[in-house]
């Protein structure tokens, strides 16, 4: 077996496994979609240890760079991280609705700020930028009317979508790769020699 073909099975098996873990993010979105406040909470919990284990390793490089100008300020970003880690595993559902809070806040200034600014410039993506501002601040409406129920499914809902996605461009670019890789060894088989055709020395080409 020539070496094109073996590093060909090994990209091919490797786009595979991207194809196989974009399906499980597909499902897990899913299902996140089904049971949003699961998700929320989940969202959470992943958030706190990212700020943990962030925090830790953070500090870890503030010891090491001791006796350097930066390293009280790195102490305190990690003390900080890890703080914020241990409150949001503690407490994830008041964070979900101090983050709810903060979200729709988002959307409701995002959407005043296109209006407005789509009617102050008047540009040719006047009708398109109003769109965006009239639906932003309608969904920051309708978070903050339902605060804070509204937490128990609004950022379940945000980590499903992103799960979904994420999934989906994952397969796509999965099975495309595997699909370009049986092209190129395709082609590379149809150009190789046969193995049951005899090689051929100098000596016996000038004969």
């Amino acid at each position: 077996m020539n070496e094109p073909t073996v590093e060909g099975r090994k990209l091919s098996r490797s786009f595979g496994w991207l194809a196989l873990l974009g399906t499980l993010l597909v499902i897990a979105g899913v299902i996140g979609l089904v049971y949003t406040g699961v998700a929320t909470l989940t969202s959470m919990l992943l958030f706190g240890w990212l700020l943990l284990v962030g925090g830790l390793v953070g500090l870890l490089h503030a010891i090491e760079s001791r006796g350097t100008n930066y390293f009280w300020l790195g102490v305190v970003v990690a003390a900080l991280n890890i703080a914020a880690g241990v409150v949001v595993i503690k407490h994830p559902e008041g964070t979900a609705e101090a983050l709810t809070m903060f979200a729709a806040l988002l959307f409701l200034t995002g959407g005043v700020f296109r209006l407005v600014g789509s009617v102050v410039v008047r540009g040719p993506q006047m009708g398109w930028t109003l769109l965006q501002g009239a639906f932003g601040l309608l969904l920051g409406l309708l978070v903050l009317f339902d605060w804070p129920h509204s937490s128990l499914y609004v950022l379940g809902c945000f980590f499903s979508l992103a799960l979904l996605f994420d999934g989906f461009g994952l397969i796509a670019f999965g099975l495309g790769g595997r699909r370009i890789v049986s092209m190129v060894s395709g082609r590379l088989d149809e150009t190789a020699p046969h193995s049951d055709e005899p090689i051929k020395s100098p000596e016996d080409e000038q004969k």
